[in-house]
């Protein structure tokens, strides 16, 4: 889509030209505060740029919050959702993960985000009547291997964790043999994997779940400070790639990220908590943000517990 098929003030579209921004996409990858910069502009006139790029590519108008939370929205509201299989985080969720939308779940380290996603990947394979979608998940790793040990312990205790199911449905599932595995160690296997190998599966009925464990993981390891253009169209075509398996598909996305503690220097050294008489200087910044934002965590925030190598085996599905 070139400028003349936007609704702009012929003033903004020379701004823009005399910017070398060559197209829609990448006026989205800017910060408004800097294409103030970059193109001279008021803050009204970005304002009105932003508006009328982001409505070029928006399929459908938005949708205010209060429509959402009456449950009147057909298109995105279908009343089916996913299970998390607590009914305290289900209540507070209204049933569960929505089907047909994607989900961020952000935490510290340890505070038991993949726990969650593996509980999920349990849940989905549930028929109807039991608040699952009767039907595998994917769980793309891109960090650590993947936990087998955690989710045969999960399997191990379904019975007790799932008193609402019957025992007999629990043990005649094969939980195992409906959750596919990959490892994404760069942006390009990610791609792969989510353009060619998950939309196969969706398209077959084979699973009805999408989980990636993490986001930022790739962006912080493959982005420079300086490449903060390039990362962030990459992160939109991420982004966007997830939305359209999610409502193509009628797939519930989840996608797990880590927050980064910030700490505070006092007249000891570097710690966490409380500095002096004041309030808590320790603050969780969220991994991301729209799209989605990577940063680092520092190593004293992991808590310097070492994890120990042990055996890792299992009869893990490939998704080809």
């Amino acid at each position: 889509m070139n400028w003349e098929q936007l609704e702009l003030n012929p003033r903004i579209r020379a701004a823009v030209r005399r910017a070398k921004m060559k197209s829609v996409r990448e006026v989205l990858c800017v910060s408004g505060l800097d294409l103030q910069r970059l193109t001279g502009l008021s803050r009204s006139d970005v304002q009105q740029l932003l508006t009328a790029t982001a409505s070029s590519y928006r399929s459908y108008p938005p949708v205010p919050a209060l429509v959402l939370h009456r449950g009147e929205c057909r298109r995105l509201e279908s009343g089916l959702r996913l299970s998390v299989g607590c009914p305290l985080l289900d209540e507070l969720l209204r049933g569960g993960l929505p089907v047909g939308g994607v989900t961020e779940l952000s935490g510290e380290s340890g505070a038991g985000k993949t726990q969650l996603a593996l509980q999920l990947c349990l849940s989905v394979q549930y028929p109807t009547l039991y608040r699952g979608l009767d039907s595998g998940a994917v769980y793309i790793c891109t960090e650590d291997s993947f936990p087998i040990r955690r989710l045969q312990q999960l399997i191990r205790g379904q019975s007790c964790l799932r008193s609402d199911i019957p025992p007999s449905l629990i043990s005649r599932t094969q939980f195992s043999d409906r959750i596919y595995i990959e490892h994404a160690a760069d942006l390009d296997s990610l791609q792969v994997c989510l353009s060619q190998r998950v939309p196969l599966l969706l398209a077959r009925g084979l699973v009805r779940l999408l989980v990636v464990d993490s986001v930022a993981a790739l962006f912080r390891s493959e982005f420079q400070a300086d490449d903060w253009l390039e990362r962030n169209k990459q992160l939109l075509t991420f982004s966007s790639t997830l939305h359209h398996l999610s409502q193509e598909f009628s797939t519930p996305v989840l996608c797990i990220n880590q927050t980064s503690v910030l700490q505070c220097v006092t007249c000891s050294g570097v710690g966490l908590g409380q500095s002096g008489d004041g309030p808590a200087d320790d603050q969780a910044s969220p991994g991301d943000h729209c799209p989605w934002r990577p940063v680092q965590r520092p190593p004293q925030a992991r808590g310097g517990v070492c994890a120990s190598p042990g055996p890792r085996w299992t009869r893990r599905r490939s998704l080809e």
